[in-house]
């Protein structure tokens, strides 16, 4: 399904222009509703500390993990307590709940199980983000909150808007849904604080006033199972790689250029649900290599050939200084 998608919006398949007219709809009615923000019809919720948007205007994965990873770490080095909300996507949430390190990414996201498990960050997930920020703050010690995703979630107020923008993939078509990939127009990139690219653009994308570089570099290969004794893998290595994430092909190409022998390659549908038995006759006893987010959908049932490469976001010190004096600003204030 996710490689129909791709064709559709990202390779000019011409059914995008029979899906127009429902585009022009969903353009009505997100229109209208942020019109309604916009007038005060409907409230948006201001929090008592500062609130940080990570999101995008396009669906699927565009670097949004790493980013939220990357500004916990830069904010507690600056001596801020922050803790995340996200909505959890692709699971169903009663209410809110916390996360914790050890939860299922069935239970909690694929996302959420991954940013605790490597940060151990307080996190807040379910629909309502207002709901599951005010419970970040009565539960947590934190005065600062990152929200993964939700920049269409306008019932949250929010201070800093920083948008990830895939360099490669761009605003694909510059179609909104169903049609293109786009949850609000391009004209939204010019009112956010900062357009965050990740990765080399190609020649078709757009450049933005407010934009900021970013890149992910691979830090080190780990075992997917925690008890496993296994070397990590070498340039000299068979490998096969597996990726269910937005732009699967990001991961293989970044293996590739790493110097890996890639002898297979195996993309699953972002958000996808894994089974021992499936994976492991993928691997067929070769090394069997993924991304972090893909581990923590498989470390209970992983074996000892199984890796994931961990990367890290990079930004300019340029982007931190700038945030950190807006931040410090909206202390000051509030």
């Amino acid at each position: 399904m996710q490689a129909w998608v791709n064709k559709l919006w990202y390779q000019g398949h011409p059914l995008r222009f029979l899906l127009w007219p429902l585009s022009l709809l969903f353009a009505v009615i997100t229109g209208v509703r942020r019109q309604l923000f916009k007038f005060g019809l409907k409230q948006a919720t201001k929090l008592p500390v500062p609130v940080i948007i990570v999101g995008n205007i396009t669906v699927g994965g565009s670097g949004k993990t790493p980013m939220v990873i990357y500004l916990i770490e830069l904010l507690r080095k600056q001596g801020f307590k922050p803790g995340v909300i996200s909505r959890g996507y692709g699971v169903e949430i009663e209410g809110v709940r916390a996360v914790r390190p050890d939860d299922l990414a069935m239970n909690v996201g694929d996302e959420p199980a991954m940013i605790v498990a490597r940060t151990q960050v307080p996190m807040v997930v379910g629909a309502k983000r207002v709901d599951a920020a005010q419970k970040l703050l009565s539960e947590f010690d934190v005065d600062i909150i990152i929200s993964d995703d939700g920049l269409q979630h306008y019932q949250l107020g929010r201070n800093i808007e920083l948008v990830i923008l895939d360099g490669e993939r761009g605003l694909g078509n510059g179609m909104l849904l169903p049609a293109g990939p786009l949850r609000e127009g391009a004209w939204r990139l010019q009112s956010v604080d900062q357009v965050i690219v990740n990765g080399v653009t190609n020649s078709t994308t757009a450049t933005f006033a407010n934009e900021q570089s970013m890149q992910l570099q691979p830090t080190k290969w780990l075992p997917v199972s925690a008890t496993s004794e296994a070397c990590s893998p070498t340039a000299n290595d068979e490998l096969v790689a597996m990726a269910g994430i937005g732009n699967p092909q990001r991961f293989f190409n970044s293996l590739i250029e790493q110097g890996y022998q890639v002898s297979q390659t195996q993309a699953f549908d972002d958000h996808s649900r894994y089974s021992e038995s499936v994976l492991d006759e993928l691997a067929s006893g070769r090394l069997l290599v993924m991304t972090e987010k893909d581990a923590v959908k498989c470390r209970d049932f992983a074996k000892d050939n199984w890796w994931y490469l961990a990367v890290d976001a990079k930004l300019s010190s340029s982007f931190d200084k700038q945030l950190l004096a807006k931040i410090n600003k909206l202390v000051a204030d509030k």
